[in-house]
Order: structure tokens, then sequence, then C-alpha cells
């Protein structure tokens, strides 16, 4: 599903933020990226994006040689890739159901296709009874969920959340990586990036360490242990 192959990328002679990088994540897998700051997580999301070029290396995700696509073939990619962030990024002025269906829309969505996929991944996030208010008249867990079912309607391969808890107290957090769990028995491969150790903990999962720009540590069930 994703492969890095030595893979290596510096924005200055001076600051090299990954170095000779190699992971490979299987279709299906939950794996959470941990580190601390400045450790290169950000910008490995940006790679498999498509949003940064690896300056040394292969970045492989399915069928797509990100190494090798030309500006035009990115979105295509983009939306076989599901991203939440930290934070929510609605359009305050429409809607949580416009919100969700804007990302559609911009893709040039039929109505018909529209209508169809909408309810469907507000009923997925458990927002079906609230897709006609506004971000400000729901919770902050709410508006997650929102950006979360906003990141499925292209029904991607990979969903990637980058700090996806981090705007969230406890029990709001603990309900968004329940939610990603659901959606990863789906059989969509999922990547958190986290600083939360207990959520690392409690789930019990693969967890990638990245320290220094390199991946330090690997493990099939792992812990947060920096």
């Amino acid at each position: 599903m994703i492969t890095l192959l030595h893979v290596s990328k510096k924005y200055s002679r001076d600051n090299q933020v990954l170095q000779d990088v190699n992971l490979h994540i299987e279709a299906g897998e939950f794996v959470s990226l941990v580190g601390q700051s400045g450790a290169g997580k950000t910008t490995l999301v940006k790679l498999l994006t498509g949003e940064e070029r690896a300056d040394e290396g292969q970045v492989v995700i399915g069928d797509w040689d990100i190494t090798r696509l030309n500006r035009h073939e990115i979105p295509y990619l983009r939306r076989q890739i599901g991203v939440i962030f930290q934070d929510f990024k609605l359009l305050p002025k429409k809607t949580l159901r416009e919100n969700v269906a804007f990302a559609l829309e911009v893709c040039g969505a039929s109505n018909t296709k529209i209508k169809k996929i909408v309810p469907s991944v507000m009923k997925i996030v458990g927002l079906e009874d609230k897709q006609g208010r506004y971000p400000h008249e729901v919770s902050g867990g709410e508006q997650q969920r929102a950006a979360i079912a906003r990141a499925l309607v292209h029904q991607p391969r990979l969903l990637l959340a980058d700090e996806p808890t981090g705007n969230l107290d406890t029990i709001n957090a603990d309900e968004i990586i329940d939610l990603l769990q659901r959606i990863n028995k789906f059989g969509t491969t999922v990547i958190l990036v986290t600083h939360n150790k207990g959520i690392v903990n409690r789930l019990s999962k693969r967890v990638v360490t990245m320290e220094k720009g390199q991946i330090v540590s690997d493990k099939a069930h792992g812990k947060y242990l920096l």
C-alpha cells in the first residue's frame, strides 16, 4: 500500500528533515506515527499527499509513484487520500452538510452523486441529525466528525489523521479515535500522527517512532515511549 525507500528531504543545506527513511505499510493497517516536534512527521505526511517532494528516494502509494507524478496528476492522487487536521478547517458560513458536499462540488460531482454520498458519510460519523447546523453551533468533537466525513466522500484508500484530537477534550478525543478505528475496519488504511501518549498506548497497534528525521522504532503492538 505505502512504501518509502531511502527517502531524504531537506529545506536548506542545514535543515535536513528526513534522512534515509524506509517504511512499508500494508493496506488496511492502522499505524500511529509518533515523535517530538521537529522529528519529521509532518514532512512525511506532506510527502504522502504530494505537497512536498523527496530530494532522494522513492515514495509509492498503491499504484502511484509519487516521486514521478507531475502537477496535473496530484489532484487525482489526493482523491485517494483523506486528510484530517487538528484545525477542522470547516467553512464557517456553510452548514456541516454543505461543508461535506463542497468537497465533492469542487471536483465536479453531480447533484445525484452528492445527494447519495453525503447522507451516507454523515451517518457513518454520527451526524445525520445535525447536518443543517453550522460549525459554531456544534461541539469541537462534532466539528471534527464533519471534517472526517468530508475526508471520506471520495472513499479514500488511505486516511491521514494529523493530530486530529489536538483541540479536543479527553472524551471527544476518545470518540474520534473510536471512529477512526471503525473506518479502519471498513478496510481503509489509517495513519494517525499524534503526541497523545494515552491514545497510542490504549490502541495497542503498530507504532512508528521518528526522531531527528529518522525512524528509530517500529513495533507491531507498540507504545509511545518518548
